[in-house]
């Protein structure tokens, strides 16, 4: 079981970064040429593409890290829960929330849009970004929040 571990810890690990090299480039396509970067939400086929597509390949990240996940009970729709809130929120299982959830928007610094592979992704997700250095931060955040919550299924649910 030893060598077990040793010869397919390799094969894990190419499997995780294709995965996340997946990831990027429909992301990359998703949000190719798309006009405000940002600040208008993501429709049609940009949108269909985030959410099922993400969702698959994150599931499939996680399937190929070792976690089965099940949910129980119904998740609710855009429409009955614009805001979804996840706690205890520290550590990477707010991304299996995120791919059994239909990859919502997220609300996350700023920074984070500028790392590279995962920058690109994040950004397809259209997230609320704070910004560490902006007085004004908290409170642009939760007017985007509200914004966002109010717009009746133009933007994806938050979480």
């Amino acid at each position: 079981t030893v060598l077990q571990g040793i010869i397919l810890l390799p094969l894990r690990a190419t499997c995780i970064a294709f995965i996340l090299l997946l990831a990027w480039l429909f992301a990359s396509i998703a949000t190719f040429r798309h006009r405000g970067k940002g600040s208008v939400p993501l429709q049609g086929w940009r949108r269909r593409m985030i959410q099922t597509t993400l969702s698959c390949l994150t599931r499939t990240l996680f399937f190929v890290m070792g976690f089965q996940v099940k949910v129980k009970g119904k998740i609710a729709s855009l429409l009955e829960a614009p805001i979804f809130v996840a706690a205890p929120h520290s550590s990477f299982f707010d991304a299996i929330i995120s791919a059994l959830t239909g990859m919502p928007s997220i609300v996350s610094r700023a920074e984070n849009l500028s790392t590279p592979v995962f920058g690109t992704i994040l950004s397809s997700l259209q997230p609320v970004s704070v910004s560490r250095q902006d007085p004004d931060s908290r409170k642009n955040t939760v007017t985007e929040i509200t914004k966002r919550a109010l717009s009746r299924g133009q933007w994806p649910q938050v979480i």
